[in-house]
């Protein structure tokens, strides 16, 4: 169904007659949960960016909008095919949406291509009307063809439609994916922080219809009919607005002058509950409604109210809608009540919530009265109290998190430089008892904020892995060095199909450990420092060839294995 979207800012508009509906549009967002969205933008994660964006512009999605979720690198940190449908496709999902979205690690490659097909052959976009918005920040990384991709949705679909929204893109990455929206008839956006991340998703996920062409004057000459009696009846004189509302946080209180609810405008079914949607409007909102049978849901923050509203012809209707809500101001705070910024988290899970809200840095936010569920978090640290809440009433609170401060560097050998690769990943457990991950990040210089106690620390690049214990404290903070104790290979098969990397060393049942497989004629990898057996295969034959390869740490080798001939 077509919407009427509107914000009105300072300004009085009226409301539109009802727009017709039009075909059914189910959409899926396609979300980078890939490793690389760590990355900062304005000294924030682009992860936190794109995650509050989504909540932000989801809360003024039309309850009938049909909308999912599609997320890829999020479960696994090398594969290609770790694209996953999170959220299915369906009316009055946002909720489920943002709680998702909320949970999602981020840490692996970038499948684009492959989760905009999975996407459209989700929405059966061979027989249905299909649109997919795509957030990421970089381009494929799985060796596809986004541009490709974007010529065969077109050629076989009966209606498909990519928006691609790129997150602090490079122009050279944005031309890379950006084809895949111009094929389809869908927009790229280039999006350099949060606010421009917003807009572009309201333009791409909340999208206005058409206006109505205007009816064609008379021609000139034409014969007109003869007026009716009674449209030569005088009429009377109409009200400029004839529906005015506002909201109230209690019962009894005054209108709220400065704040910014919504009311969603339905018309009402038989029964009286909620039916097509009408619009959407904003305050201070001023407008006039058809006579006719509505319901209004006014919003605001949290908080929510629903009211029936009858319409009749030459009155004027001026409802408080009283939201029986309150204000919550929570400051996070770190050990010794320090400002944390906004790389903090705030979860609340209020009254009649259908998933806990987050919000991220200090939250003020309007929720519904009663018992108000508070946790704050600090990268794996966190801190809860519990807060009542009256209607109309302001309840501010610091809520302090005891929490210490670790950076990580790698090296390939000790006393040598800090490893640069992208590809190096940092993972933070808790050492002991349960063992459960604590954080993840990728590169030296990573940072983790922990709640104090031991953690074990692994670097893991390509095939080589070390460790080391930890200890946190409360306020303070601390430099961890992994060494690898590694170097990298570069390994040439000429005409191989497959290569496979052994130890030299044969354990008791006189099996040589391998350090994994990889496809193709060549590669190039980190090893843990030592000896080792290269064994390439050929397409065409059984047979395999071997070649030996020594690796130090902090250094580089090559080999090449030649193909052995029968004989």
């Amino acid at each position: 169904m077509a919407v009427i979207f509107r914000c009105v800012v300072g300004a009085v508009l009226a409301l539109a007659p009802v727009a017709a509906a039009s075909a059914a549009d189910r959409t899926i967002v396609v979300l980078d949960a890939s490793g690389s969205m760590w990355g900062q933008i304005g000294g924030r994660p682009k992860q936190m960016i794109a995650r509050e964006a989504l909540r932000s512009v989801l809360q003024s999605l039309p309850a009938d909008r049909e909308v999912g979720l599609m997320a890829y690198g999020h479960r696994d940190k090398a594969s290609c095919e770790d694209i996953e449908l999170v959220v299915p496709p369906a009316a009055g999902s946002a909720g489920a949406i943002t709680a998702v979205a909320d949970q999602l690690k981020f840490l692996g490659k970038t499948p684009l291509a492959a989760a905009v097909r999975k996407a459209a052959e989700e929405l059966k976009y061979t027989e249905d009307k299909a649109t997919i918005v795509l957030l990421a920040d970089g381009p494929d990384s799985c060796n596809a063809d986004p541009c490709a991709l974007g010529r065969e949705l077109e050629r076989g679909g009966a209606d498909v439609t990519v928006h691609v929204v790129g997150l602090g893109m490079t122009a050279e990455q944005g031309r890379q994916v950006a084809c895949l929206a111009e094929t389809t008839g869908g927009r790229y956006i280039q999006a350099g922080d949060a606010a421009q991340l917003a807009e572009a998703l309201r333009q791409t996920l909340i999208a206005a219809p058409e206006p109505a062409p205007p009816q064609p004057a008379p021609a000139v000459g034409a014969e007109r009919e003869p007026a009716s009696e009674a449209a030569l009846a005088v009429i009377p004189a109409q009200p400029e607005f004839n529906f005015m509302p506002s909201v109230a946080m209690a019962q009894g209180g005054p209108p709220l002058t400065d704040a910014g609810p919504s009311y969603e405008i339905y018309r009402a079914n038989a029964d009286g509950g909620a039916g097509e949607r009408v619009g959407i409007e904003f305050n201070p909102y001023k407008g006039n409604l058809p006579p006719g049978d509505y319901v209004v849901r006014a919003i605001l923050g949290e908080a929510s109210v629903e009211q029936p509203l009858k319409v009749e012809a030459g009155k004027t209707y001026q409802p408080v809608y009283v939201l029986n809500a309150g204000t919550l101001i929570v400051r996070p705070r770190g050990s010794g009540g320090g400002d944390v910024g906004r790389a903090v988290s705030v979860v609340i899970d209020y009254p009649g919530a259908p998933f806990p809200a987050t919000y991220y840095g200090e939250a003020r936010v309007v929720l519904p009265a009663g018992e108000q569920k508070v946790t704050v978090r600090i990268g794996s640290a966190e801190a809860s109290e519990t807060i009542n809440l009256a209607a109309g009433q302001t309840v501010e609170r610091d809520l302090a998190v005891d929490v210490g401060h670790v950076r990580v560097n790698a090296l390939y050998k000790a006393g040598g430089e800090k490893i640069g690769a992208s590809g190096l990943a940092i993972t933070v457990f808790k050492a002991g008892g349960s063992g459960d991950e604590a954080g993840y990040g990728y590169g030296s210089e990573s940072s983790y904020d922990l709640s104090p106690g031991d953690y074990r620390i692994v670097a893991r690049l390509d095939r080589a892995e070390a460790e080391v214990l930890a200890s946190v404290k409360t306020g303070e903070s601390s430099d961890v060095t992994v060494v690898l104790d590694a170097g990298t290979l570069s390994i040439s098969a000429p005409d191989a199909n497959e290569i496979e990397i052994f130890a030299v060393a044969k354990d008791a049942q006189g099996n040589r450990k391998s350090f994994g497989k990889a496809y193709g004629d060549s590669e190039l990898t980190t090893l843990p420092a030592g000896d080792y057996v290269i064994s390439a295969g050929y397409a065409e034959t059984d047979r395999k060839s071997e070649a030996a390869a020594t690796v130090r740490a902090g250094e580089r080798a090559e080999v090449t294995v030649s193909q052995q001939q029968p004989g």
